[in-house]
């Protein structure tokens, strides 16, 4: 059903995806809140001194770049194929996109989204009615203060993503023995090791969790501290078979500097210096903390328990479902995505989240009525997100909204320039 404008939109986070959401809704004359708990962009704020794999016109939009454009004259945008850092993409795209008037009067920063829900309606009432849109959202928020207050709107998307919400480290995916206390001194992210992080991990002894691109990050850093002190050390642990690659390399790789890491931190588990270590096919089963360093108690044949100094764990994020747990939302049981959406990644599963095409519209709609997930919290525990990917979901959603098949704002923007 379509909801005309000026209708009320609350889009939850104002990180990329978020800001792009709200770009697209001010176009078409929606009134719209951003929701943002901390800072804009923070989580990219978090990976700031990383470069991105991706060239600069696939983290951008023709819209964004328009509304930057037609705020400041004087605007340079990055060139086409520039491999920005996180910190280069907020300060140079991000910023300056939020600052615009489109979007700066209508962000509230600082601000908690705690609950989602319907006005006089619970969970259980009207299942999968289309009905239940004419009962407006009611969204319990909670300011920097700890005030409390009441937001409303016609339409809610969450695009709060995963980011602040790492996985257990433990084995089957389970918190290990231990590691609920220490969660807080645990690195699940990106620290900056080679940065203002740096005394953390120069000599002396880090274990390093994990098989993604994010590991593979961190292990290349961790090499490069080695080759710069002379006792720094590093023990590098994952589920992958022993004597195999622990980073999945994507034949004929259409991302260079993607390729590349996985190419060095792959040589770094297969080298034969002692000061980094690599362990396959097993798991951590405890942690503790005894006189400022931690005791890990690993899986094997024997195990083996490790003392080190510092402890990252890139093992991957989850949901926060605990927002809309009073709607009606349909949910995979293996990638806690909206089910619709899951099922058409699944069919189309590769390796290379280049390879991903469009999902479409249908696959964004939920049995909550103009309730819908966006960006990297729309994939669930997938991690083959891609700002790409969230732009085709901004472009379909507003078909969805707006009833209008064939509206695409960024093919006419790119028109008209």
């Amino acid at each position: 059903m379509a909801v005309d404008t000026p209708a009320r939109i609350a889009i939850l986070g104002a990180g990329p995806i978020g800001l792009e959401t709200a770009l697209y809704a001010r176009f078409l004359g929606y009134e719209v809140d951003i929701i943002e708990q901390g800072r804009i962009g923070a989580s990219v704020h978090d990976w700031s001194d990383v470069r991105m794999f991706s060239p600069f016109h696939m983290n951008c939009s023709s819209l964004g770049l328009a509304a930057i454009e037609a705020q400041d004259p004087e605007y340079q945008a990055p060139a086409k194929d520039a491999l920005l850092t996180g910190g280069e993409w907020l300060t140079r795209y991000l910023l300056p996109l939020a600052q615009t008037d489109l979007l700066n009067d209508h962000i509230q920063q600082q601000t908690t989204v705690v609950h989602v829900g319907r006005s006089q309606l619970r969970k259980r009432d009207l299942p999968a009615d289309d009905s239940r849109h004419s009962a407006d959202f009611r969204i319990l928020l909670q300011d920097a203060d700890g005030t409390e207050r009441i937001g409303t709107s016609d339409v809610v998307i969450d695009t709060t993503g995963v980011y602040s919400q790492a996985n257990w480290l433990g084995v089957g995916g389970i918190p290990a023995v231990g590691e609920r206390q220490l969660r807080d001194q645990i690195h699940y992210r990106l620290p900056a090791i080679l940065g203002d992080q740096r005394d953390r991990f120069a000599e002396r002894t880090t274990l390093l969790i994990g098989s993604g691109y994010t590991a593979a990050t961190n292990a290349v850093a961790l090499n490069n501290l080695i080759s710069e002190t002379t006792d720094t050390q590093v023990i590098w642990l994952t589920r992958k078979p022993a004597g195999t690659d622990p980073i999945r390399s994507i034949p004929d790789d259409r991302l260079p500097e993607r390729a590349a890491l996985t190419a060095q931190a792959n040589a770094l588990a297969h080298g034969s210096d002692e000061r980094f270590r690599y362990l396959g096919e097993t798991g951590v089963l405890s942690i503790e903390q005894r006189e400022g360093r931690y005791h890990v108690e690993i899986a094997g044949d024997p195990g083996e328990t490790l003392v080190v100094d510092e402890v990252i764990a890139n093992v991957g994020f989850r949901p926060d479902l605990s927002l809309f747990q009073e709607l009606q939302v349909h949910q995979c049981y293996a990638s806690e995505g909206p089910m619709k959406l899951a099922a058409t990644l699944l069919a189309q599963d590769s390796a290379d989240c280049l390879d991903q095409a469009a999902t479409g519209p249908d696959s964004l709609l939920n049995p909550e009525p103009n309730f819908y997930l966006l960006g990297s919290k729309s994939y669930g525990r997938n991690s083959n997100f891609l700002f790409a990917h969230g732009l085709q979901q901004v472009r379909d959603l507003f078909t969805v909204i707006g009833d209008r098949e064939g509206l695409d704002l960024y093919a006419g923007m790119k028109h008209l320039g």
